[in-house]
């Protein structure tokens, strides 16, 4: 019989035919034997993983280990972060929310002649796990166990961005404006890391490992010795639904969730489910992906309670992404490939809120695993907070938890009214007691493995941003990461909070997060039941484009001459919902000049519209080359736009002239990216 038959006769509806369609029954395996082979092979290669020399070798083999993360790890290590947050914010009540997050090092120290900025100093045995950064600066250098020359010298926008040799995309690269390494680094002393030019962004993720712990340095030849596994880790990473953590039966299946209805079923271990595909069909598939609420009781304790979608990474609805633990596809399946043991039963429960019967169809994968006292259950939480006001900032909880685990990462998705951006908050992760975090994070996207608010999608095997519905980051936005090799372990608490600080400061929000983590029985957190409202999905409003009449916009305007990065970048308190954005590379004396019609010579007042921002300059502004008065200083604390600022009155010809843009300096509180954003020119005709 197909174990989920059970689901039909467990249901709790009245009134509905649950159909269960018999699919053809497949195994992957014969009579057991293999099966039980495999399973002797997982549990022996994580038995065995404990009392292995640490190497890069071994790290590499972690970045694709999903059946590891269901043991806890012995030799047991902590993972902490190094990153630029500003460090202004000392607690709670002083600066909290300070967010000048660039530019912020150790230290700097003279070597060699030149002076460089120190972002990891750390004592061994440890590894580095992750390297992200916003804008990569200078040439970073890795000194490994005191040693006076670097393992590792390289620009650092070539190792982050995948053209270091040995190390290309997906291991290294850009996605949406951030960059990332995967590379393990381990050292069995110490390790150093520093740039030789500052004013970037940047997270370092390490683990430290106890006292004692052999682990094998990383050697400048290690790239060339792995080449062929590193290959082949980028292929696995390219394409991450191939890598599973095992074999076992398979069984499909299919089942009607009849609207209102609750369905359940019993697997009995020792066992772990370690492969799930899924799709489901209803008449609104968005709102069925989110009122159909999945719950997983692992040996008598609840540990997964979320709704359907959201568990799979990625809400609300269908939004395609591949990463290593979970996924969805274009045509609307959906994969998991957390490693999910449990010694004596787990039960399964579908709970229809949704108000519409829901198809689900696929297949479940269950192997054979031997439990030991290392062994975790899986867990994943889902909570939503419905119009949350961004002012006044504050610390919303993605995960509390009470025992020893392991994290392994978020799904969050955002409900943003307005343009503007939603996440320029901090992650602070807080790991067994600590009274300040050490994941001390530069902003959400940084977080999730992109930067500057950017709305392009991106998947990747470890992150996502699967959906930004825009313009710009207004609407529905969902982002993922998972923490795999930078997976965090914790002995007794754990503890998650990301920053509220949206741009806008008079909007409401609507957050929901998934939050995944392993942890021995008896672990509590403090997730609420979920209820049938909590599910409901609350329509967007249709955007409309702010314009100030007869506004010239500045993203329109064709630019004649620049020195650095000149792009349009959306914001909601504009025209035109963009200005033009001068950022990157630049240095005073640097010039943009861009050109903007008038519709017949003659006399015109020019009124411009700016933005201000903590990292802006003080600019000279010309038209036609004539200076319209002293420089601007654009420096805000916060992204706020300009009142409307007269430039005064100028002859103008018929068709192109120029407004032209020279950086003077910058304000001594000013982060000193001298940046520029113009909103838009307006021309009022001066009788003569």
């Amino acid at each position: 019989m197909n174990p989920f038959a059970a689901f039909a006769a467990a249901a709790s509806g009245v009134g509905h035919r649950h159909v269960l369609t018999p699919r053809r029954r497949r195994s992957r395996i014969g009579a057991g034997g293999l099966l039980a082979a495999a399973a002797c092979l997982v549990s022996a290669t994580m038995l065995a993983a404990g009392s292995q020399r640490i190497t890069t070798a071994s790290l590499i083999e972690d970045m694709t280990d999903l059946a590891g993360l269901a043991e806890f790890p012995n030799p047991a290590y902590t993972c902490k972060q190094f990153s630029s947050y500003d460090r202004k914010s000392k607690s709670p009540t002083e600066d909290w929310f300070a967010n000048a997050d660039a530019g912020h090092f150790l230290r700097k120290e003279q070597r060699a002649g030149r002076e460089e900025f120190v972002m990891v100093d750390t004592a061994g045995p440890g590894a580095l796990v992750r390297i992200w950064s916003a804008n990569p600066a200078g040439t970073v250098r890795v000194y490994l166990d005191g040693a006076e020359e670097p393992v590792i010298e390289a620009a650092m926008p070539d190792l982050l961005g995948g053209k270091f040799p040995g190390l290309p995309r997906p291991i290294a690269g850009e996605y949406s404006k951030g960059w990332n390494l995967y590379l393990p680094i381990p050292y069995a002393r110490s390790c150093k890391v520093t740039s030789d030019k500052g004013g970037f962004y940047y997270h370092v993720n390490y683990r430290t490992y106890p006292q004692g712990t052999s682990v094998k340095t990383f050697d400048r030849g290690d790239l060339q010795t792995l080449a062929s596994r590193l290959e082949r880790l980028a292929a696995q990473l390219e394409k991450p639904r191939s890598v599973t953590a095992a074999d076992g039966q398979v069984t499909p299946f299919e089942i009607v969730v009849g609207a209102g209805d609750q369905l359940r079923h019993t697997f009995y271990g020792p066992a772990a489910i370690t492969r799930i595909v899924l799709r489901a069909q209803a008449a609104d598939v968005e709102a069925a992906l989110r009122g159909l609420v999945v719950k997983v009781t692992f040996d008598g304790q609840e540990t997964i309670a979320s709704p359907l979608g959201d568990f799979f990474g990625s809400a609300p609805g269908i939004n395609p992404y591949a990463s290593l633990p979970l996924g969805m596809t274009e045509d609307g399946e959906m994969y998991c490939h957390w490693v999910a043991p449990f010694q004596d039963s787990a039960v399964i429960e579908l709970t229809n809120h949704s108000g519409q019967d829901v198809t689900l169809s696929g297949e479940i994968t269950v192997s054979d695993y031997r439990w030991t006292e290392s062994s975790m259950h899986l867990h994943a939480k889902w909570r939503v907070e419905f119009d949350v006001p961004t002012r006044p900032m504050q610390d919303w909880n993605y995960l509390t938890v009470q025992g020893r685990g392991v994290f392994v990462g978020v799904a969050f998705a955002i409900d943003n009214p307005v343009k503007d951006w939603w996440g320029e908050g901090d992650e602070k992760i807080y790991v067994d007691g600590e009274v300040f975090p050490s994941h001390f994070g530069t902003g959400t996207e940084d977080y999730f493995g992109y930067a500057w608010c950017w709305p392009g999608l991106f998947t990747h095997a470890y992150h996502a941003q699967s959906r930004c519905d825009g313009p710009n980051n207004y609407g529905r936005t969902s982002v993922n990461r998972f923490h795999i090799l930078d997976r965090i372990p914790f002995m007794r608490d754990f503890k998650f909070d990301m920053e509220l600080w949206h741009w806008n400061e008079t909007c409401k929000v609507n957050m929901a997060v998934v939050a995944y983590w392993y942890a021995r029985p008896g672990a509590t957190d403090r997730f609420k039941a979920i209820r049938a409202e909590d599910t409901e999905l609350r329509p967007m409003p249709v955007y409309v484009v702010p314009r100030v009449a007869g506004a010239i916009e500045g993203e329109g305007m064709r630019i004649v001459r620049v020195t650095g990065t000149v792009e349009p970048q959306g914001w909601d308190g504009v025209s035109g919902g963009s200005h033009l954005w001068w950022h990157a590379g630049m240095k005073p004396g640097d010039v943009l000049t861009v050109a903007f019609p008038a519709p017949k010579q003659g006399q015109y007042r020019v009124m411009g519209h700016f933005l201000r921002a903590r990292d802006y300059g003080v600019h000279q502004l010309a038209i036609n080359g004539q200076k319209t008065g002293d420089p601007i200083d654009f420096y805000n604390p916060t992204v706020q736009p300009s009142k409307e600022i007269d430039l005064g009155v100028y002859t103008l010809k018929e068709g192109e002239n120029e407004f032209s843009v020279t950086i003077v300096g910058a304000n001594d509180k000013a982060e000193k990216a001298y940046m520029f954003g113009l909103d838009y020119l307006l021309l009022k005709p001066v009788s003569p």
